[in-house]
């Protein structure tokens, strides 16, 4: 071990910055419509859309404001919500994630880090604009789980017990991806403990080592994301999958990941993996409840650079995303068709 240096508690935090009567308004309105989709009691159609990941809060912001003015007009057929991605899972090394690094520069200055994303989450709230994001650390929530609308489990993590655990007490809808090799049986079983009631360690608002309790989240449900055995949004693989989650005795409701393996790790043909998906739904699956897209202001993704005013202002430092002006016509074609 080379240092162990202590954090702020998440209640000093959010005593800091406090999360205000119109931020709380749009969660918990959020998640009660997020969750209305989930059960059937709503025909809208969810759209988790953003930036693979957040490295700059004001770009974020301008992503923000722009799918606040674009959700006026399609609300009515979608709940859309934006990706707001701080930690980034690595298969080895590279940049983890605005939070765990803010500078870009690997000095992993934490502290920083959650300052940043909490008053970032806020902003973003208070243009009205519902939130998502991917926990990865299990300590993470309690900085931020009450600015948070939907919440993920990515498909690294969702074989993980800490994580299952972690989701069976998050206020949210949490959505399970399915493993990088394409496996369902890991969702059910993650569902099934998701919903179930757990006790595990974890650390309380002030800090210090807990024992947390939880009820359960009744909210779960499964992401398609695709494996290495190539896509699973198509017709038959989602009747498959909604055959494993039958068996399984857990909710079918599926939200289909667009991006990732389900597009090939090609960018461009995220829009049409989305059409297709939107087709399924008009054409009467049901279960199809939502989908997932990797947006930002610019297209594709760039490396990050030491003399950060040489690079591209919008564009992902992590995976290549559709632009803005793609994202716009086809949200607009899918509410049209919804």
């Amino acid at each position: 071990m080379v240092s162990n240096v202590p954090l702020p508690a998440p209640a000093f935090m959010a005593h800091e910055h406090p999360r205000t009567e119109s931020q709380a308004s749009t969660v918990i309105e959020s998640r009660q419509r997020i969750e209305d989709i989930l059960q059937g009691r709503s025909d809208r159609f969810l759209v988790i859309v953003g930036p693979c990941s957040i490295h700059d809060p004001a770009q974020g912001i301008e992503y923000a404001e722009r799918l606040a003015k674009l959700n006026d007009e399609v609300k009515e057929k979608l709940e859309i919500v934006m990706r707001v991605y701080f930690e980034k899972p690595r298969t080895t090394v590279g940049w983890k994630g605005l939070i765990m690094d803010p500078d870009l520069d690997g000095t992993a200055d934490l502290a920083t880090g959650l300052v940043i994303a909490r008053k970032l989450l806020c902003d973003i709230l208070e243009l009205g604009v519902p939130t998502a994001t991917e926990f990865l650390d299990p300590i993470t929530p309690q900085y931020i789980a009450d600015l948070i609308c939907w919440a993920a489990i990515g498909a690294r993590t969702v074989e993980s017990q800490t994580h299952r655990q972690m989701a069976s007490g998050l206020s949210m809808p949490v959505g399970f991806k399915n493993a990088t090799w394409g496996g369902m049986n890991v969702v059910v079983n993650a569902l099934k403990a998701a919903v179930a009631e757990q006790t595990f360690f974890g650390i309380s608002p002030e800090g210090v080592a807990s024992m947390v309790s939880t009820k359960g989240n009744p909210n779960c449900h499964t992401v398609l994301r695709g494996g290495d055995d190539g896509p699973n949004y198509d017709a038959d693989a989602i009747h498959s999958a909604i055959g494993d989650l039958q068996k399984g005795g857990v909710s079918e409701a599926i939200v289909v990941d667009a991006s990732h393996a389900n597009c090939s790790k090609d960018f461009e043909k995220m829009p049409s993996v989305f059409e297709d998906v939107v087709a399924q739904r008009v054409a009467g699956n049901t279960s199809i409840v939502g989908a997932m897209l990797e947006s930002n202001l610019v297209e594709g993704n760039q490396k990050i650079l030491e003399d950060r005013s040489a690079m591209k202002w919008g564009q992902s430092v992590t995976d290549p995303c559709i632009s803005w002006e793609v994202t716009e016509r086809i949200l607009r074609e899918a509410a049209e068709k919804l």
